[in-house]
């Protein structure tokens, strides 16, 4: 297949940690750090490597009309930025009429360095009564290691502070962003 040849020989990266997606059919996917475009050519690389349809939203002005298809094509959804809570509202319920359902979030919200996360991502796995897993971008290491998935509690603090040790040390295209 040529994207593991790319993703693996060409490019140098490997894949560690949990490797049973086919099992899990609903899922929100965290990727950190998120510090450069070049983040996206790797996850979509790694989706055809590991075999797992996954979807992901993106800002608005992505999906315009010159570059909109590409981010469609490749399972790309729009967002506005306003509204937030409605925006979880409405991404949880796309849990809901699908059968298969698996998508990617950068935490972030921005490729820029940032000292708290937003916390949409954790509130659609909650609403949607889905697990989180978690992956790196580790550009340092060339490696995509996934966590074991797991439900997010009534816990807010002890859930980011396990979520943030996940990727201590990590480092992404831009270190000084990671």
């Amino acid at each position: 297949m040529l994207s593991k040849f790319i993703y693996h020989k060409l490019l140098g990266w490997k894949v560690t940690g949990f490797k049973d997606f086919h099992r899990i059919k609903k899922v929100v996917i965290i990727a950190v750090p998120h510090t450069s475009w070049h983040d996206f050519y790797i996850g979509v690389l790694l989706r055809s490597v590991i075999g797992v349809k996954a979807n992901f939203i993106g800002k608005e002005s992505l999906f315009n009309p010159l570059t909109g298809w590409i981010f469609r094509a490749l399972g790309g959804a729009a967002v506005t930025r306003k509204g937030n809570e409605r925006q979880v509202d409405g991404i949880a319920r796309l849990f809901e009429n699908r059968d298969v359902f698996r998508i990617a979030i950068a935490p972030e919200g921005t490729r820029k360095k940032v000292e708290q996360w937003k916390t949409g991502f954790y509130y659609i796995a909650k609403k949607a009564n889905v697990p989180i897993v978690m992956f790196t971008l580790d550009f340092k290491n060339k490696e995509n290691r996934f966590s074991e998935p797991f439900y997010p509690t009534d816990d807010i603090k002890a859930d980011f502070k396990l979520m943030r040790g996940f990727f201590q040390g990590v480092v992404g295209k831009i270190p000084e962003y990671s």
